[in-house]
């Protein structure tokens, strides 16, 4: 099964992620994946001291976008992750503001495409909007799936939902172009009366034990109506 939550393509792509936040993709504050001279992965252990490697902007406004810069203060906002996480969410909620053309103005993929190990792999690469989703990692499983003889299935999150539901939507139609079935974890959270709120913290979207209680009850149910899935 894949699991697929709105943040998953950003957060498991160093690049992409560093792209996005100006955290250099070689110094994380998270443990992240990194390919060898072999073509193999290895584990690259996160980087206490991530904040210092962070990459300058070359050009656009000079704080966070949509005033995180005025509520925080850019010194709060480099001693302090807490506040950084704070100040992040409270633009998420509120503005649904876009990182990826905000990246694009201040220059970090301009900086990191001049890395020789980066370079071609920015090659065309251009801003993804929030309603965009990529199924590149997708049509990977699937074809793993099939050398193995086993199925592949999607559970979208109730996260998918939010922002209109653009990113669901997306989703849901590349994945019936690659007859990938989608379960998706909002169907039994409404059912259950609940919103999609419900599903997790009350200060960090991440599954609360409901959150997890209706995955696990999508999937059975998917499981129920499909066995040959499980011969």
């Amino acid at each position: 099964m894949l699991v697929l939550v709105p943040n998953d393509y950003i957060d498991n792509f160093p690049l992409w992620k560093a792209i996005r936040t100006g955290l250099d993709p070689e110094h994380l504050p998270y443990v992240s994946a990194a390919r060898a001279e072999d073509g193999s992965f290895r584990l690259r252990p996160p980087d206490p001291d991530s904040r210092r490697f962070r990459l300058p902007r070359l050009s656009g406004p000079p704080s966070m976008p949509q005033g995180r810069a005025l509520l925080c203060g850019r010194r709060m906002l480099r001693a302090s992750w807490f506040v950084d996480r704070v100040c992040t969410k409270w633009g998420l909620l509120f503005f649904g503001q876009d990182f990826d053309l905000y990246a694009q103005r201040v220059g970090w993929s301009e900086l990191l495409r001049r890395r020789p190990a980066y370079g071609s792999l920015l090659d065309g690469w251009r801003p993804v909007s929030r309603g965009n989703v990529r199924m590149r990692p997708a049509d990977e499983f699937k074809a793993r799936t099939e050398r193995d003889g086993a199925a592949l299935v999607i559970l979208a999150s109730h996260g998918m939902h939010y922002f209109g539901g653009g990113t669901f939507a997306r989703l849901n139609e590349m994945a019936a172009q690659r007859r990938i079935p989608v379960i998706d974890q909002a169907e039994v959270i409404y059912r259950q009366g609940a919103e999609l709120r419900d599903a997790g913290w009350a200060h960090d979207d991440h599954w609360s034990p409901a959150g997890h209680q209706w995955a696990a009850e999508a999937l059975l149910e998917y499981l129920k109506r499909n066995q040959s899935v499980c011969e």
